[in-house]
């Protein structure tokens, strides 16, 4: 009797001890969420690049509809903010991304919605602390994602009529190729390089946050030159935001007609798989670009209620655990 008991016992701990395991596992599996030093002016619509462990928060909307010329950098290390130098021109809905030691800043608008899209071309070297003008975009656009590849950076989509547009930028040359345009007509979305692979996902149809959103991802293979679709987001989702981690493409936030959306899903390249994990603290939008920096992504800034008139200092963190293979 007494064995019987003991026996019992013993099994009811390992599988206790089994729950608890899975249970670990799936909270480890999440991740966690933090916040760091909060910007020190509220932004939304603004492009973020990271460059040597430092994060810079350009131009977007201080107030209102307002475009500004502000940069922002963040010290990593030091969880501390400073004044960068200004952009040359005010612009909102750019794109940023760095390589070869500096932080390149693509198009954006002057005026609201569709209106006073540029094509300018800027780029910072930290060391000499000034904006260089570089060769323009083929065509003036605004609110598509920029993302960097092997040294060269790929610029994807943008508000109608230039939602398709799709363009390679070498800053070695200072040269710019057209590419096999974007399938499906976007802006406001979230991209990421993983694999030698130009990952698009989500954004928006139309030029306003009302506008049809998208769950698609499609894929960009530059040895091909060929674009492909993948598993789609769990669901459509525009003023999304994203970065590759560990193998990963997490994207996050976004916003719609509804209101806010706290979504953070991660997909596996691997296994064509999306997985949504623990919401955001606080939802977000209007910030194209983040950075992953000593294990942590960096979420910066943004818009916490629908359209462009509610800037935000919150600066979320978030600590992913996933690997993707």
């Amino acid at each position: 009797m007494v064995s019987a008991i003991m026996i019992g016992l013993a099994n009811r701990l390992a599988a206790g001890a089994a729950l608890l395991a899975v249970m670990v596992s799936s909270a480890t599996a999440q991740g966690e969420w933090g916040t760091a030093a909060p910007l020190p002016a509220a932004h939304s619509e603004f492009a973020v690049a990271e460059l040597a462990g430092e994060i810079y928060v350009i131009g977007g909307y201080a107030i209102g509809d307002v475009a500004g010329t502000s940069v922002h950098i963040y010290d990593a290390a030091a969880d501390r903010w400073r004044r960068g130098p200004p952009l040359p021109e005010p612009a909102h809905h750019l794109m940023a991304a760095s390589a070869a030691g500096r932080v390149f800043v693509f198009g954006g608008q002057g005026g609201i919605f569709g209106r006073g899209f540029t094509d300018a071309v800027w780029a910072l070297d930290p060391a000499a602390g000034e904006w260089e003008a570089r060769a323009p975009l083929p065509r003036a656009r605004g609110a598509g994602v920029a993302v960097t590849l092997d040294g060269k950076i790929y610029v994807a989509g943008g508000r109608p009529p230039h939602g398709h547009d799709f363009a390679v930028y070498d800053p070695a040359a200072d040269r710019w190729e057209v590419l096999p345009a974007l399938p499906s007509q976007r802006n406001h979305l979230a991209g990421a390089a993983i694999g030698g692979k130009i990952f698009i996902a989500g954004g928006r149809l139309g030029p306003g946050y009302r506008s049809e959103a998208s769950a698609i991802l499609e894929v960009f293979d530059p040895t091909t030159g060929a674009w492909s679709k993948a598993a789609p987001m769990p669901r459509p989702r525009s003023g999304v935001n994203g970065i590759a981690a560990r193998g990963c493409f997490h994207v996050w936030g976004g916003e719609g007609g509804a209101g806010m959306f706290p979504d953070h899903t991660v997909y596996d390249p691997g296994r064509d798989r999306w997985t949504r994990l623990a919401d955001m603290p606080v939802p977000l939008h209007g910030v194209t670009g983040a950075a992953y920096i000593d294990g942590r992504i960096h979420m910066p800034g943004g818009g916490q209620d629908v359209g462009g008139r509610s800037p935000g200092t919150l600066h979320q963190t978030y600590r992913p655990e996933r690997t993707c293979e």
